[in-house]
């Protein structure tokens, strides 16, 4: 993927620098300490901060924007930035306004407006504040535990991510939402697949326009992508965890349908081509 040399987001929160310190140094007297803090505080990030009384001032704290020599949190950043720019010509076009989410880099456990989150749930989007959430040991996971490398296939997990924040702006994930209160749990896991094949399809939407914009494709990308949506399917996920597949049980659509509509979005480029939620077919 062609990103070297190109603008960074703005939106860009690291917090690697405190999350995740105190709980690993601290051992079992660490928890203790994370406890009373919490409870009494009832503030996360307090506890996280003073449990590494020893760290310097300056890593306490919140930075704007990747550490300086990091690549990997810089390609964050330029992928961020890239979607900044298509979501808001998008929504520009049907006189729509692109608010542009937060991105925080965290590692090992992270506060947020969902809750207390710890890295073992994977990038995720919280609707409440608006942010994504990345510890970036997820991209080496990627790699060595799902068979799925490459810059791009990173690219598409962030691109995924800002498609559930598409979905609530557009007024989606609420309507989601109020349906899953009168669902069964059957149906509410088809409502669950349903959003997150369409957060596949616009990571796909956005693959498609930043292309046409800046050419940022190299020979195997779409490849990495399509590699890296299938290797986090359901069912792929179910064999290696349980030895057998339970469709109805599905939350987030098979390694198959995954990178179908992702594919959809890539190469239609259309908001509106991608009704996961009127498809009989996903």
């Amino acid at each position: 993927m062609r990103w070297k040399g190109r603008l960074r987001s703005e939106n860009v929160e690291d917090r690697r620098a405190v999350s995740g310190r105190g709980m690993a140094i601290g051992g079992a007297g660490g928890l203790l300490l994370f406890l009373v803090v919490l409870v009494m505080s009832g503030d996360p990030m307090k506890a996280l901060q003073l449990l590494q009384p020893n760290a310097p001032p300056g890593q306490q704290q919140p930075v704007q924007g990747p550490l300086p020599d990091d690549e990997v949190a810089e390609f964050v950043s330029v992928v961020l930035r890239d979607t900044e720019n298509v979501w808001g010509e998008l929504f520009g076009q049907t006189g729509r306004d692109y608010r542009e989410p937060k991105l925080v880099l965290f590692r090992g456990s992270v506060s947020s407006a969902c809750g207390f989150q710890s890295a073992a749930v994977g990038p995720f989007y919280c609707p409440a504040d608006e942010t994504v959430y990345i510890d970036l040991s997820f991209f080496e996971d990627l790699k060595s535990r799902y068979g799925a490398p490459g810059d791009f296939a990173q690219a598409y997990v962030i691109a995924h991510e800002v498609g559930h924040h598409v979905q609530k702006l557009l007024g989606i994930s609420a309507k989601v939402n109020s349906a899953r209160a009168r669902a069964s749990q059957e149906q509410a896991n088809d409502l669950s697949v349903r959003v997150e094949l369409q957060a596949d399809f616009f990571a796909g939407v956005w693959a498609h326009h930043a292309e046409r914009n800046w050419q940022i494709l190299e020979e195997g990308d779409i490849e990495e992508a399509l590699n890296a949506a299938a290797a986090i399917g359901d069912d792929r996920l179910q064999k290696e965890s349980q030895g057998f597949v339970v469709p109805e049980s599905f939350t987030h659509g098979s390694s198959e349908q995954r990178a179908r509509w992702f594919t959809k979005g890539l190469k239609t480029g259309a908001i509106d081509a991608g009704d996961t939620f009127a498809a009989e077919r996903l």
